[in-house]
Parts: structure tokens; sequence; C-alpha cells
């Protein structure tokens, strides 16, 4: 007869993932914080007005209303997006979180990668943190013992699903680049850093500008996003220690970007995924001690069921004798 051996699964709701949570968040806020409603919805070449509301995308919080009520949406959705940042109540901000991230993504004339991959992180986080009891995504990890086995692992799951999204999506910009001659030969950066578009901004052409007329600073720079990207996709193939090092290498390569090329949004959206990628399953960020006496609602609620627990076999055995 077989006998059922107990599933174990690291708990999903930790501090990592809630400071996921805040880095997606933040991204879309300062998207639709900082870029006016005649950037966001404005014409595009062979597309028409944005938000186009056609098939899929009519379903977004942008086609719900008329166009000329889309700047009360947009700083509605900016009210909801501080709450999910802050890390309050996942359990209920899960779900307009992703349905806001999909409304950005499908909406705006002005996307980039970085909001696709909030729209989908967004959504997959949508298992763990409905499953997410807490106050705060800030709080300490609740007990795996204290939820029901299906939700554990549904959490975790949808956990690991994103880390092996974010491994494809590095190899897929790492591979995708190779068949052009530019990143080939090492000249590809030279190109990107003299766009008009999403070049480097003026202050910073006395650093970047000789590095892009040297041969070999040029290959640098086109070669080491390569090898940085490439060596991401294999982080869930490596010793954790050495994902600590990636972990290092994938959020300076996201800072560069966004500093040479403006894209803060699409950096803090990779960052995010980063963290799920390369920090451990069921781990947690290290926050400083609090003081005696300081410890936050949660934690005073489990120490007294706690202390009533324990205080019980005690009372039984004082009425026995």
């Amino acid at each position: 007869m077989l006998s059922r051996t107990p599933v174990h699964a690291p708990s999903p709701w930790t501090n990592i993932y809630g400071l996921t949570r805040t880095l997606l968040a933040l991204g879309t806020l300062l998207t639709l914080a900082f870029s006016d409603s005649a950037t966001l919805f404005r014409p595009v070449a062979f597309q028409g007005n944005h938000p186009t509301c056609h098939g899929v995308e009519a379903g977004g919080a942008f086609c719900l209303i008329p166009r000329d009520d889309l700047d009360v949406m947009r700083w509605a959705c900016v009210a909801v997006l501080l709450v999910v940042a802050s890390g309050w109540r996942p359990q209920l901000t899960a779900l307009p979180h992703a349905y806001i991230s999909f409304s950005v993504f499908t909406g705006i004339a002005i996307g980039d990668g970085g909001d696709q991959m909030t729209a989908v992180l967004t959504l997959l986080l949508i298992l763990p943190a409905l499953g997410d009891r807490r106050r705060w995504h800030w709080s300490t990890a609740d007990s795996a013992a204290e939820h029901p086995r299906w939700l554990l692992l549904a959490g975790a799951s949808a956990l690991i699903v994103v880390r092996l999204q974010m491994s494809v999506a590095y190899f897929q910009a790492c591979v995708s680049k190779l068949p052009h001659a530019e990143w080939a030969d090492g000249t590809g950066m030279w190109y990107w850093g003299n766009s008009l578009a999403f070049g480097a901004p003026g202050w910073l052409h006395p650093l970047v500008g000789p590095v892009l007329a040297n041969p070999v600073g040029v290959a640098a720079l086109t070669w080491t996003p390569l090898f940085i990207e490439i060596s991401l996709s294999a982080a869930l193939l490596v010793p954790q220690r050495v994902r600590y090092v990636l972990l290092a290498a994938g959020m300076s390569f996201h800072l560069c970007i966004a500093v040479m090329m403006g894209l803060w949004s699409f950096a803090l959206a990779m960052w995010a995924g980063l963290l799920l990628l390369c920090l451990p399953l069921g781990g947690e960020l290290r926050m400083r001690k609090r003081p005696a006496g300081h410890e936050s609602s949660d934690q005073q609620e489990r120490s007294k069921a706690t202390a009533l627990d324990s205080e019980k076999p005690a009372s039984r055995a004082a009425a026995t004798s």
C-alpha cells in the first residue's frame, strides 16, 4: 500500500515577494504620474488613437470611459497603485494591480518592454497574493503550516513560473540579438548610444562619448549585456552563491539602461523579476531588528495566541493536582 508523503514547499508570502509587488507598482505609477494624457493617449501611425479598444484591449480601464475622462482614470489608477506600493492588504489589491497593469500595457501609446513585463508578472503574482492574509506584505512570512496545502502549492508554483518566465525572457533577449551583424561584430551600442531617441543624455556625453568612439570600449559595451543576459537565463542552474553575483550584475545592468536611455519603468519591472529569479524561494530580506516593545500588530497577535496556548496545559495540570 502506498503511503502519502507530505508535500513541503517554501512559503511564498515573504517580504521579497512584497518588494517585487512594490517595484512593479512604482514602475507603472511613474509612467502614469509623470506623463500627461496627451502623451500617453495619442495617435500612432497605422494604429489610430490610443487606447485603440480593439478585441481584448476593449476590456482595459481606459476603454470604459469617454476620452474626455482619461485624465480622471489616470489619476484614479495612480491612487490605487500608491496603495499597492505601500504593501497594504495584498489579498485585496492583487486583482486591481493586475488589471491596471493590463490596462496600461494595452492602452497607452508609449508602452515599452517594462509595461509588458509588468503585465505578465502581476498576472502571475495574483495566485500568491490572493492567499496572502497579512496586513502588510512587508511583515514576516506566515508559517506554511498556517495555510491550506493547496494554497501554499499554488502560491509557490506561481513564483516558480515567474522564475521560468524571467529565464526565458533573458534567453530570448540575448539570442534575438545574435543574428544581427551589429551585435555580433561589437558595434551595436555605438548605434544605440548615438540614437536621438535612446542615446545618452547630454550630461553623460563627456563620459560615454570617448568610450563609444573607442573600438575596444564600444565592443565591451555591446558584448557585456549579452554575457549578462545569457548568464541570467541560466541562473536557475547555478548555486545560490552565484545567483547573488548575477543579481548584482543584473541590477547594475538595468540601472545603466535607465540612466543612459531613461527607461526607469523598464528597470523597475526587471529589478522586480530579478529578485524572484535570483533570491531563494521562501527567503526573507534581513531587516533591522526592532527594539523590544515595537512588534507589529500581526506579530503581537501571534505572540498572544502562542502564550495562551502555552498556558492551557499548565492550568489543566493545576486543576488536576
